[in-house]
C-alpha cells in the first residue's frame, strides 16, 4: 500500500542521535531518543534552550537527518526516498506551524492558505478547504487581507490553517504560541486541540510555555539529550 494513501497515522523513533561540529570537537545534541506515537495522538515536548527541541522537530519533519537511529512514518523511513519523492511526502504527510508565521506579505490570506496545495495540481477542492479552515479558525471574514493587516494571533491561526490544507498525518508545531500574549497564546492552544480532535491527526508541540505543556496527556522533556516521558 501506498504510505502517503494509508488513513492509519504511526510515528517511530528508534534511538535517534544527532551531532553537528566536527569530528575533533562534535556537539551530541539527541542521544538516543526513542518513543511511539499513534494515530490521533498529542504530545509535548519539553526543555531549556538548547536542548534540542526544534532539531528534533525537524528531524521528525524530515527537515534534517539523523547522524544515527531511525525516523519511521507510517512503517517508512523516509529519509531513504529520492529528493522529489521526500518533497512529496513531507508536503502531504507533515504540516508545520512555527513561532514565526512565514506568510508570505504580498498574498492574501486565502492565497497563503493554498500555497502548499501548489505543488499537487490534482487537488481540486483545495480553495473551498482553505475556505472552510479560514472560518474554522475565525478568519472568513479577512479572507482578502494582506499579513501586514493582521495581529499576531490572527496571524498564527493562518499558519495553522495552512499547515493543514493539506489534511497531513502530523501537525508539528515549534513554539507556536511564543510571540502572543496570554490571551491570545490561550486562544490559539484552544484551536489547535480543537483542530486535532476533528482532523484526528498527531500532534507534537514544543514549547517553554508551561500552561501550554500542563494541557497535554503525553508530556516529554529533553535532558542531557535524552527524551524523557513525564
Amino acid at each position: 500500500m501506498n504510505q502517503l494513501d494509508n488513513n492509519t497515522t504511526s510515528l517511530r523513533l528508534n534511538d535517534v542521535h544527532k551531532r553537528f561540529g566536527t569530528e575533533q570537537h562534535p556537539v551530541e545534541v539527541l542521544r538516543g531518543v526513542s518513543f511511539d506515537v499513534s494515530d490521533g495522538e498529542a504530545l509535548v515536548i519539553t526543555g531549556p534552550s538548547g536542548s534540542g527541541k526544534s532539531t528534533l522537530l525537524h528531524l521528525i519533519g524530515t527537515l534534517d537527518t539523523p547522524t544515527s537511529g531511525v525516523i519511521e512514518i507510517n512503517g517508512e523511513n523516509p529519509i531513504l526516498l529520492s529528493e522529489p519523492n521526500l518533497a512529496r511526502f513531507r508536503n502531504k504527510v507533515i504540516g508545520f506551524v512555527f513561532q514565526a508565521h512565514y506568510l508570505l506579505p504580498q498574498y492574501s490570506v486565502l492565497e497563503n492558505v493554498l500555497i502548499p496545495t501548489l505543488a499537487d495540481k490534482k487537488n481540486g477542492d483545495s480553495e473551498q478547504r482553505a475556505r472552510t479552515l479560514l472560518e474554522k479558525v475565525g478568519l472568513s471574514h479577512r479572507i482578502d487581507h494582506r499579513p501586514a493587516e493582521l495581529s499576531g494571533g490572527e496571524q498564527q491561526r493562518v499558519a495553522t490553517a495552512r499547515a493543514l490544507i493539506n489534511q497531513p498525518n502530523i501537525l508539528l508545531c515549534d513554539e507556536p504560541t511564543g510571540n502572543l500574549d496570554r490571551k491570545t497564546a490561550d486562544s490559539v492552544a484552544d484551536l489547535f486541540f480543537e483542530l486535532h480532535q476533528e482532523e484526528h491527526n498527531v500532534l507534537i508541540v514544543v514549547t517553554h510555555s508551561l500552561d501550554l505543556a500542563s494541557r497535554f496527556k503525553r508530556r516529554f522533556e529533553l535532558q542531557e539529550g535524552k527524551c524523557v516521558e513525564a
